[in-house]
């Protein structure tokens, strides 16, 4: 089987099962574990079963360096307290409502979590995008945009619809990124501002919850590179990772992560139409680059986003193996 025809579904969730293969063989003789037996599990298993024997080699390699950097900055997963540690996978449909943790490690006895998000060789945030009937703001934040922001942007997608039912290409459409997405973004920025300035930072906090796939839930992300690397991230946006066990501290201790709560700046990339800037203090800026994702006219906007500026206390580890 050659890699590069291999899904990078089938990868990813092949991962998935290498990582609690790994965790599994380094908690044999250490605790007490079960491993729950669903559906997720099972999928799992039968892509990681797909994949050659040398893929499957290096993700057990890869994802055994990872778990180990986890116990090191959470060893209440090797404590023995007598009780059983659970090890399972969660489906695809939790990630719908933003919870972005492919495997739970849970000691239910002192009510104890957490969540891993596994990646194959990428590393994004969400790729949200815009439309007629898009509501950014409840999206993102919690918060409905207004009536005054669909007024704005309606009549443009409107005509957008209206090339879509001809088949028309974008490359078809003169000065597209004047009379697209330019007056998109501006009203864009106007109604984040307007959020901003009525909810204050409810709206900064929200945003990186919602861009970092939190959902109220501190995380640590895996992912496996074909380079040989795997990189582990923590995500402590409430601090309730790194914690304690009763006779051990984390070999490694870091700080809950400071979210924004003001915005400094938002505006155009300078000489960009299809880019816009978000500058917030604590450390934090995003960038918005606004894309069609077809050759086709389509009835929506991508958009691409990125962290230009991050704080200190989100750090990762590269490990080589």
């Amino acid at each position: 089987m050659v890699k590069s025809t291999i899904n990078s579904t089938i990868m990813g969730k092949a991962y998935e099962y290498a990582c609690v293969l790994a965790l599994s063989e380094l908690l044999e003789d250490v605790r007490l574990f079960e491993i729950i037996e669903n559906s997720s599990l099972r999928i799992a298993r039968t892509r990681y079963e797909e994949i050659s024997k040398i893929d499957r080699a290096e993700m057990l390699k890869s994802a055994k360096v990872g778990m180990v950097a986890i116990i090191d900055m959470e060893p209440r997963i090797i404590e023995d307290g007598k009780d059983k540690l659970s090890i399972s996978l969660q489906s695809d449909d939790v990630a719908k409502s933003g919870d972005i943790r492919d495997v739970l490690i849970i000691r239910r006895s002192i009510e104890w979590e957490i969540g891993i998000s596994v990646k194959h060789n990428h590393a994004a945030l969400k790729h949200s995008r815009l439309s007629a009937t898009i509501d950014f703001g409840k999206l993102w934040f919690g918060k409905s945009c207004s009536e005054t922001y669909f007024n704005e942007i309606i009549p443009i997608f409107s005509e957008l619809k209206l090339l879509k039912d001809t088949d028309k290409l974008w490359s078809e459409i003169r000065n597209k990124n004047n009379i697209v997405y330019v007056p998109i973004l501006q009203a864009f920025m106007k109604e984040f501002n307007a959020l901003y300035n009525k909810y204050g930072e409810d709206i900064t906090s929200s945003l990186v919850k919602y861009l970092l796939g939190s959902n109220g839930k501190d995380y640590y992300k895996l992912i496996h590179y074909n380079n040989h690397i795997t990189r582990i991230q923590p995500f402590n946006l409430l601090g309730t990772l790194n914690q304690s066990s009763i006779k051990q501290k984390p070999n490694k201790i870091f700080s809950k992560i400071l979210l924004p709560t003001k915005i400094l700046d938002l505006s155009f990339k300078e000489k960009s139409t299809t880019t816009v800037n978000l500058t917030m203090n604590n450390g934090w800026a995003i960038s918005f680059r606004i894309h069609n994702a077809s050759s086709h006219v389509e009835t929506s906007l991508k958009f691409d986003i990125q962290l230009r500026g991050q704080p200190a206390d989100l750090f990762y580890l590269d490990i080589k193996w």
